[in-house]
């Protein structure tokens, strides 16, 4: 792909305008010549400066808008069409910057006479020196004179300046000679860079071409190698700050992949081959002709995408946030199909073109390392000695490479032998190692995927070294993983379109893996006592590493993912090795891979019914082992913030009931044993009270409440309650470090309506709640315990206690009401109003022994907990406790309820009323929420 002249030694600057191959003719974009006409008609004789560019600006202004609007419909029409209008909106800048300097030169600062120093010219550097402008694109220029600018210069300078602001460009500039640009570059690689690019626009033609010898000879050629040290150190610091992974909500300019990754090719290609054409690269051998059609298909989407978000935004944005992302596939073409979004299938071509780039960087890193143009590895400079390889293999630059290509072919397992030898002997594979391989998947056949050696080769590179994930993330960028594995080719690059995922499928399954691995090295002891506890006593460690492979493989199809992962389970497990019973193992894994996560987040583990049922779908210790162990590393491996103590402490807490009812029986859960323990564990801990108190205090609760809450908590409600008046509201606020939440425990006299009240006071302040427990005294008073934390997802801080506590009793006192209130904060950011999420309502009488559970299901937003509890209480729903998970923009809110007589929600016709509003009530708030 050819790019606009710029300076290198083998092409002059010269003046051009950007004619050719744009995406509507030049004329129609901009008619520079009839423009210039009506310009210098429309300037009166003797106008002063303000005048003339008020004129000018009313012209141009007309002419640009005009052009763009032509560029915008030729794009939409063509909307892969990136290139030619990448060139268009430099051919429309090209325009202005021309025209404002012959009115700056002719008619304002007009020189009959001028000397040699009252030379100037102007130049495009960076991006608009490439000729790449997205639509809002910064204009940089560069404004070059001889020696130091003289007072003429100064003037056309600023008067272009001012036209340009008026304009509204946003333009970057500078003001040099040939000597600065020389000195500012040796001491900036930015800078460096920008001049590497210059184009030649307008102005005293030889003065740019004087730049542009100048450059070369005095400061680019013979600085190679440290150049391409730089923009590499620059590129691993700008990963760094975007995020070393393909994130869902990626920088399209800035990020892993992206288009500056691409333009840092360009820079070197040009800097060490001193070529804007990188086909030039397919015949010195640097490329093969397909990874050049790869870099052409990359730079195209990419560039396309980039264009269409500015455009959707009217303004420079460059980071594809899931609103942008839908309304970018949709002007890409990107439709619903598969049962998948179409801004799941435009994101999954996104990150493919974006590994792609990062396949075509190493390759050209190595050529560079080859002739010496780059520094070797940092492993080779640490160690002078290399690792010893096996026969058939070599060390190039500090890499692992291949011997004999042939030799190498001609047993097609060493397509895996490399992967396991990269482990060995911790080296990074050769990029021609990997060509290689990737050159020759079609090796990879049944006969292949069935033999027992690969089976057991493929196995022991998750199971004997120290890395599992380094050779499955090498295995997955080159296609080898999902060639071996054809079932695992759907998910690769595939994108969730959802706010709790961090990263696509196939990236969340490796994070898995790599969790594993690092609980198996014992470097999460403190964090994850329990899987820490489970993996050092010993499980069959084949299936759970073949589990977390394959947990996720049914995602992207309409059916339920775990039913349908469960069934590819059935016939990859065996492939790979595994015998009937592990097969079998891993297929229940499989399908059963949320039923822990959702037990712990979604049921009152407290409730004794909740422990039973999730034993007796397990049923042995060794699937609770096993399951235990995937959860975590599934709920790990979401995301970087999303596990948390929270999570930690359900999981522990079902873990360790499930183990010991399945140990010792289910009696372990009888509600008087745990009762009893209960309130044994109260008297020790208020050793100074009365046996007169002790015995009110015990005897005040029902059942539920002694199970249903830690020993802290029954400390805290027997000193609210002690002495407590009928009008009194008292409260307790402290921080639950287990867990990660703030704890509010309240103390009132009971009355209708109780749990909804409590809940909007809790959403007036912007508490989010993550779990509750509301309970009746004999004695007529409730004690309801919530947790809840900030819109961070964190604890509440000291300092903003106070304020909690004021407009909680505000509230419940009646002097703010919460309805009211919370109207205008339930609003939706513009990023998020992207997800839709269907509502589902369900009624359990079976999953408690005394309550009917309702479980909603439905998409999360300010008030929404408020909304519900306040529509239940309308209706006469005493809600005993609620359990609120989130995930994303998803949050499933499960409510455990009696009716007014104290009884389940046998009655079919009433669960109907009470869903149907449920269902107005999430509806109408859902419609303020998008307003």
């Amino acid at each position: 792909m050819t790019l606009p002249p710029a300076a290198s030694p083998e092409l002059a600057s010269k003046p051009e305008t950007f004619t050719p191959d744009l995406i509507a003719p030049a004329c129609d974009i901009f008619d520079i010549d009839g423009v210039r006409a009506a310009l210098f008609a429309a300037f009166p004789a003797g106008a002063s400066e303000s005048d003339i560019r008020k004129i000018a600006v009313g012209l141009m202004s007309d002419a640009r808008d005009a052009g763009r609007q032509v560029i915008a419909d030729a794009f939409a029409a063509e909307p892969f069409g990136a290139r030619r209008t990448t060139r268009s909106y430099t051919y429309l800048t090209d325009c202005l910057v021309k025209l404002t300097f012959e009115i700056a030169t002719q008619h304002l600062h007009r020189l009959a006479t001028p000397t040699e120093a009252e030379r100037l010219s102007v130049l495009g550097v960076g991006g608009y020196g490439r000729g790449e402008m997205a639509p809002f694109s910064d204009v940089d220029l560069l404004f070059l004179t001889p020696y130091k600018i003289t007072p003429w210069a100064e003037s056309v300078i600023e008067s272009m300046l001012y036209i340009f602001w008026d304009l509204k460009l946003k333009v970057g500039h500078s003001s040099r000679t040939i000597r600065d640009c020389v000195r500012l570059g040796k001491e900036d690689y930015t800078i460096r860079t920008a001049m590497l690019e210059c184009r030649y626009l307008i102005g005293d033609e030889p003065l740019s071409v004087d730049l542009n010898d100048t450059l070369w000879k005095d400061l680019f050629t013979g600085t190679e190698r440290e150049f391409v040290e730089a923009k590499l150190e620059e590129r691993d610091a700008r990963h760094e700050r975007q995020g070393q992974r393909y994130m869902v909500e990626p920088n399209v300019k800035e990020g892993k992949g992206g288009l500056r990754d691409l333009q840092s090719l360009f820079w070197i290609i040009r800097y060490v081959h001193h070529t804007d054409d990188v086909s030039e690269l397919v015949h010195k051998g640097v490329f093969l002709p397909e990874e050049y059609d790869t870099f052409t298909q990359a730079e195209r989407f990419l560039w396309a995408v980039r264009c269409h978000m500015h455009l959707v935004a009217e303004r420079a944005v460059e980071q594809l946030s899931f609103d942008m992302q839908v309304e970018v596939a949709h002007r890409m073409g990107y439709n619903d199909r598969s049962g998948r979004r179409g801004v799941e299938w435009f994101m999954q071509a996104y990150f493919h073109h974006a590994t792609s780039v990062g396949d075509l960087t190493r390759i050209l890193l190595t050529s560079l390392e080859a002739d010496h143009t780059k520094g070797a590895p940092l492993l080779e400079r640490i160690f002078k000695r290399q690792p010893k390889v096996k026969a058939g293999y070599k060390v190039v630059h500090g890499r692992l490479a291949i011997a004999d290509d042939d030799a190498f072919l001609s047993d097609k397992l060493n397509l895996l032998r490399l992967y396991e030898e990269g482990l060995r002997t911790g080296l990074l594979i050769h990029p021609d190692a990997m060509r290689l391989v990737k050159a020759n998947l079609d090796l990879i056949d049944d006969d292949f995927r069935n033999d027992k050696t690969a089976q057991k080769l493929f196995l022991d590179l998750m199971l004997k070294h120290g890395n599992p994930a380094r050779a499955l993330t090498r295995m997955n960028e080159l296609g080898f993983l999902g060639t071996f594995i054809p079932e695992f080719e759907p998910i690769v690059a595939m994108m969730q379109f959802n706010m709790y995922h961090s990263y696509t499928v196939d990236e969340h399954t490796i994070q898995c893996i790599w969790h594993l691995s690092e609980i198996e090295h014992g470097n999460l002891l403190e964090e994850l006592p329990v899987a820490s506890d489970i993996l050092s006593e010993g499980v069959n460690r084949r299936v759970l590493y073949v589990a977390l492979l394959l947990h996720d493989i049914g995602k992207g199809r309409d059916e339920d993912h775990a039913i349908l992962g469960a069934r590819i389970a059935r016939t990859v497990a065996p492939r790979l090795g595994l015998n009937k019973k592990e097969s079998e193992t891993v297929e229940w894994l499989v399908r059963y891979h949320l039923l822990m996560s959702d037990m712990a987040q979604k049921r009152d583990i407290a409730d004794p019914r909740t422990v039973r049922d999730f034993a007796k779908a397990v049923q042995t210790k060794e699937r609770l082992d096993l399951l235990c162990v995937l959860t975590v590393c599934d709920i790990r491996g979401v995301g970087p913030n999303v596990w948390n103590n929270w999570k930690a402490a359900l999981l522990r807490a079902l873990y360790r009931q499930t183990r010991r009812a399945l140990e010792g029986g289910m009696e372990d859960l009888n509600r008087e044993n745990r009762g009893a323990e209960a309130k044994k564990l109260l008297r020790e801990s208020l050793e100074d009270w009365t046996g007169t108190d002790l015995r009110r205090e015990t005897q005040r609760h029902y059942d539920p409440y002694w199970q249903g809450l830690h020993i802290t908590a029954h400390v805290i409600f027997a000193q609210l309650l002690r002495e407590i008046t009928d009008d009194e509201i008292k409260l307790d606020i402290h921080p639950d470090e287990d867990r990660d939440a703030t704890r509010v425990c309240f103390a009132l006299q009971d009355h209708p309506g109780i749990f909804s009240r409590l809940a909007g006071a809790l959403a007036l302040v912007g508490a989010n709640v993550v779990d509750a427990r509301t309970f009746t005294t004999k004695d007529g008073y409730a004690t309801a315990a919530f947790w809840i934390q900030d819109s961070d997802g964190h604890p509440y801080e000291a300092s903003r206690i106070p304020r909690l506590r004021d407009m909680i009793r505000k509230t419940l006192m009646g002097e703010v009401v919460a309805r009211d209130a919370i109207k205008p904060k339930d609003k939706l950011k513009k990023r998020e109003k992207a997800f839709k999420v269907p509502t589902h309502v369900t009624f359990d009488n079976e999953g408690s022994e005394i309550f009917t559970i309702i479980e909603v299901d439905t998409r999360d937003r300010p008030g929404l907990l408020y909304d519900l509890t306040r529509t239940l209480a309308n209706m006469n729903i005493y809600i005993a406790s609620a359990v609120i998970a989130t995930y994303g923009e998803q949050v499933v809110d499960t409510f455990y309820v009696k009716d007014m007589f104290g009884l389940k929600l046998h009655s079919q016709v009433k669960r109907d009323v009470i869903e149907k509003k449920l269902r107005e009530a999430i509806s109408e708030g859902t419609e303020r929420a998008y307003g």
